[in-house]
């Protein structure tokens, strides 16, 4: 295959979206001042895969929305999505936030870059590049993904509203409540679409969703493959079981994992737990368990640790916090930009044409 089929994946991580939102606005700004006619994402990649916070960048980008208007988009209103966080005693019986705001925001923005009739919203049908975005069904009890239509066998997703899919990927536990409502499809029928919870729970680093569908949706093999995974800031997890008053810790329970120093550790270690074991899993299909393989396809991981200097949660609503993240991005592309312009900056094979195979 002369051109290789590009894969970008986006993590969850709540505002810290603001760090891939920021990477990818240099991306596209590069292309443009070099005169490239083809300087949106969209239109350098054959499929975006992305969740939670990740999930809501993946459809904006694939309607065709700057990822510069994206990261404006996150550091503008952070305050507004996440300032109504409830009282400490009410978040033991409901989620932090309510989501009215997130709704508004997504729903308008999404809806400006659709050309719909009567101002009808997008659907996952109108994305020009192909998108897979993981949620977990609380009505059916299982993980799924929403997949827009590049393959025969699927029927159901491509009818969603796009503003839909991304409050359901995005609904974190205890952050937001699951994500409920109806819509119309293409055929008339109305369709529920109930509980559905952010995709982070199973697949908050969702490259690997990506690369299996490379080969399984698309029949490609790994060689075919070039893959764009980016992160949004971790914290790494790490517990001596050291008390800062004793000289052990002796309490593990629901204070220390949800509520001790204001930190969510339980949902963070989860988080990094399976982003890490994607990036282990993904290192062995690339090089093999000893390391020792050539590659077997193009790999480039964009990350950033979060340390004392720049800690966010992902409920942050401090505008300076989020500029220093936006900085890290700007560091992480200077770093990477020759190899990322030269690997996902000359168009795509499939963008634009919403090809099936």
């Amino acid at each position: 295959m002369a051109e290789p089929f590009k894969i970008l994946s986006i993590d969850g991580g709540g505002i810290r979206g603001v760090f891939p939102a920021m990477l990818l606005a240099n991306f596209e700004a590069e292309l443009k001042a070099k005169g490239i006619e083809k300087w949106q994402v969209y239109q350098n990649f054959d499929l975006i895969c992305g969740t939670s916070t990740g999930g809501i960048m993946a459809i904006a980008l694939s309607l065709g929305i700057p990822a510069k208007e994206i990261y404006e988009m996150y550091l503008n209103n952070a305050d507004t999505i996440f300032s109504n966080k409830k009282g400490f005693l009410k978040r033991f019986k409901y989620s932090a936030h309510n989501r009215d705001a997130l709704e508004k925001l997504i729903k308008d923005k999404y809806k400006a870059y659709h050309n719909g009739e009567d101002g009808e919203d997008p659907r996952l049908k109108h994305c020009k590049t192909h998108v897979a975005i993981p949620i977990y069904d609380l009505m059916e009890g299982r993980p799924s993904v929403l997949k827009s239509n590049y393959h025969p066998a699927f029927v159901r997703d491509f009818h969603i509203p796009a503003y839909q899919a991304a409050l359901a990927t995005s609904a974190a536990p205890t952050y937001f409540d699951p994500y409920s409502a109806s819509y119309i499809d293409l055929n008339g029928l109305e369709k529920p679409f109930q509980n559905k919870v952010d995709g982070g729970v199973f697949a908050n680093n969702p490259t690997l969703n990506g690369i299996i569908e490379a080969q399984k949706a698309f029949n490609l093999d790994l060689k075919d493959l070039s893959v764009l995974s980016i992160g949004t800031g971790h914290q790494r997890f790490c517990d001596a079981g050291i008390d800062k008053k004793k000289n052990h810790r002796a309490k593990y329970g629901i204070h220390y994992w949800m509520l001790e120093d204001g930190k969510k550790r339980l949902i963070e270690v989860f988080m990094q737990g399976q982003t890490q074991q994607v990036q282990n899993l993904i290192s062995i299909l690339k090089n093999g368990i000893d390391r020792r393989e050539p590659d077997n396809f193009h790999y480039i991981r964009i990350d950033t640790q979060l340390d004392e200097s720049c800690p966010i949660e992902m409920d942050e609503t401090d505008k300076e916090k989020l500029k220093k993240l936006a900085e890290k991005a700007n560091i992480e592309f200077q770093n990477n930009a020759t190899n990322i312009i030269k690997s996902f900056g000359n168009g795509s094979r499939w963008a634009d044409s919403q090809r099936t195979v």
